[in-house]
């Protein structure tokens, strides 16, 4: 089996207000991860993920990738032991 992580990604630019917290929800369902993407007070975007190493490595690439709603200034990430307490992936 391969190896679980949780990822935490804080997203900043112009990613509140356009659909990006949909896409995320969307693109991480599409790679079986589980956790949440929620707006911060000062205009990010905190994801959390959990799941196989390579899918969370696909959703930061995806994160940084270009084709996101709205417009990504840069992505900060933290890897993490999984805690296994999350299910499905939910917009906060």
């Amino acid at each position: 089996m391969e190896e679980q992580t949780r990822l935490t990604a804080w997203v900043r630019g112009h990613v509140q207000g356009v659909g990006f917290r949909w896409w995320v929800r969307s693109r991480a369902l599409e790679l079986g991860l589980t956790g949440s993407a929620g707006n911060l007070a000062d205009g990010r975007v905190e994801v959390i993920a959990e799941g196989a190493r390579s899918d969370c490595d696909r959703l930061l690439a995806l994160l940084r990738g270009g084709r996101t709603p709205g417009m990504v200034n840069g992505v900060v990430e933290r890897w993490t032991e999984p805690r296994g307490d999350l299910h499905g992936f939910i917009e906060r």
